[in-house]
């Protein structure tokens, strides 16, 4: 393992856990455990997975009019976010693409933000110099670790810790003692399971994940497996299915966008790209995020060319994520098409190896959400 690499506060858990080990967005993180990343995903969807996910950035916003603040980086309806909720966000830029998405919650007195490990550094780069003008204070935690147990039983068995989680339910943020510790807990994730994502201090973090993986009920689960539960949510992944050239409409995306941010609305624009972005969530983008279903058993993953005809002709659009479903039992993928082809049952054919095989236009997600509404 490249020496370079960061390690996160759990590094020798997963070692000890026999983790095949792989540099990921500067980090040494666990691919997969001794089970494998197939039993770690379907031990996600039938009971709960752990999963460290430190090298995300942590980040508090403190400061005068803070919501309103970060609205001007946001297309997101922060002001109006009720307090101990979360919501779903991205930094755009003035082209309308999405620079990172991220974690926004409102803790009373100042918002909490999490976002993605490879963007971290830029997104606190960006936040710092557009707001810190303004008076906000943009702190980046480092005394804290991030886990994400995930799973139809996570409720059971983080409440065998504290009760009150039960009490939380979809984008619910509370604060609660875990293994003696303050811990910042959302109801969320990125599995489309219920679970929760754990703010804990560093000095706390081991002691909380061996607490949890001492319940039967409880696995840890590597990025494999990460990665092949958000692709059957049909959830995107930062710098493959979403990038600084893809805007929020072409992504499917314009649910994380209120109305009070759109045309008409009383906060309407004021975000990098405003303009293109408002016009494509009233007119329709020219290309669409579609999940995709590929006949047979070959997966079409990231970069596969999607075309119109079994014959001739250019490509039309890509496969952005793909591989084995699990659950689902079979390929799945997503990817870009025009939006005239992205109806559900639309029949297009990927290149694999030289020859074109079917693959139809599906339904996202892949398998029902499971959050605790």
């Amino acid at each position: 393992m490249d020496d370079d690499l960061k390690t996160t506060v759990l590094n020798d858990l997963h070692v000890g856990l026999g983790a095949k080990m792989v540099p990921f967005a500067g980090y040494s993180m666990p691919v997969q455990y001794k089970a494998g990343v197939l039993k770690e995903h379907l031990h996600t969807r039938g009971s709960a997975g752990l999963f460290d996910v430190s090298h995300m950035g942590q980040v508090i916003l403190r400061g005068p009019d803070v919501a309103l603040a970060l609205e001007s980086l946001v297309p997101v309806n922060i002001a109006g976010l009720g307090e101990n909720r979360q919501r779903y966000g991205f930094f755009t830029n003035d082209a309308g693409g999405i620079e990172d998405d991220l974690m926004i919650a409102n803790r009373g007195d100042h918002l909490f933000v999490v976002v993605n490990a490879a963007c971290k550094d830029a997104d606190i780069a960006h936040m710092r110099t557009a707001l810190e003008p303004r008076g906000i204070q943009v702190e980046q935690i480092e005394d804290r670790a991030l886990l994400a147990l995930q799973g139809p039983q996570s409720e059971a068995v983080l409440a065998g810790l504290n009760p009150a989680v039960g009490d939380m339910t979809f984008m619910d943020v509370a604060t609660v003692e875990l293994v003696g510790a303050e811990c910042w807990i959302s109801r969320s994730g990125y599995t489309g399971e219920d679970g929760y994502e754990i703010s804990v201090p560093n000095h706390a973090a081991l002691a909380l994940a061996e607490a949890l993986l001492a319940d039967d009920r409880v696995m840890a689960i590597g990025l494999g497996a990460r990665d092949s539960l958000r692709l059957e949510a049909g959830l995107c992944l930062y710098g493959h299915d979403i990038d600084t050239k893809t805007t929020p409409a072409a992504a499917r995306l314009h649910w994380a966008i209120q109305k009070i941010r759109r045309a008409g609305g009383d906060r309407a624009g004021g975000f990098p790209g405003a303009d293109l972005i408002l016009q494509e969530l009233s007119e329709g983008p020219a290309m669409a995020r579609v999940g995709l279903r590929p006949e047979g058993r070959a997966p079409m993953r990231e970069g596969v060319e999607l075309f119109a005809n079994a014959e001739g002709g250019a490509p039309i659009g890509r496969v952005t994520s793909g591989g084995f479903g699990p659950s689902v039992g079979g390929p799945v993928a997503m990817g870009y098409v025009p939006s005239e082809l992205s109806e559900p049952g639309t029949a297009l054919f990927g290149e694999l190896r030289g020859k074109r095989q079917p693959v139809v236009v599906a339904v996202l997600p892949f398998v029902k959400p499971g959050f605790k509404r």
